[in-house]
C-alpha cells in the first residue's frame, strides 16, 4: 500500500493518474501512526505539511509566500507532517529497516524542505 498523509487534499488533486485502490489517506499525525503501528510501513509515502488550519493560518499570518516562516520555530499544538517524519524516522531505527520510498507534496516550501532534510539526512 501507499500512504497519503494530507488533512485536506484528496488524493486526485495531487496524484490525478493514481490507483486509488493502492493508496491510504490518512488526515492528521495520529491516524499515520495509528496505521503504520497497526499494518506497517506501506511501500511509499506522501506527505504534507500543514496538517490543520492551525498551520496553515500561521503560515500566512507570518509571511506566507511572499516571506516563508520557518515552521520548526512556530509552537503548534497539532503536529505536522515533519512531526510524522520525525516519527517515521524513530520507527525505522527501532525496527531496523529502512525508509519506505516517499515524498513531499505539500504547498508549504519552508515545511517541505523540512521534511525532505530531515528524512534524506537519515
Amino acid at each position: 500500500m501507499k500512504l497519503f498523509l494530507d488533512d485536506k487534499r484528496t488524493l486526485d488533486m495531487i496524484y490525478p493518474d493514481a490507483n486509488t485502490k493502492e493508496w491510504i489517506i490518512v488526515r492528521d499525525f495520529d491516524e499515520f501512526v495509528r496505521y503504520i503501528n497497526k499494518y506497517g510501513l506501506p511501500k511509499f509515502i506522501s506527505f504534507d505539511h500543514d496538517l490543520s488550519f492551525e498551520h496553515t493560518k500561521w503560515y500566512f499570518e507570518n509571511g506566507g509566500h511572499e516571506n516563508p516562516p520557518d515552521p520548526l520555530k512556530a509552537e503548534f499544538t497539532v503536529k505536522t507532517g515533519y512531526d510524522a517524519a520525525v516519527w517515521l524516522v524513530n520507527y525505522c531505527k527501532e525496527h531496523k529497516t529502512e525508509l519506505p520510498k516517499w515524498e513531499v507534496h505539500s504547498h508549504n516550501p519552508i515545511g517541505s524542505q523540512n521534511i525532505k532534510n530531515y528524512l534524506t539526512n537519515f
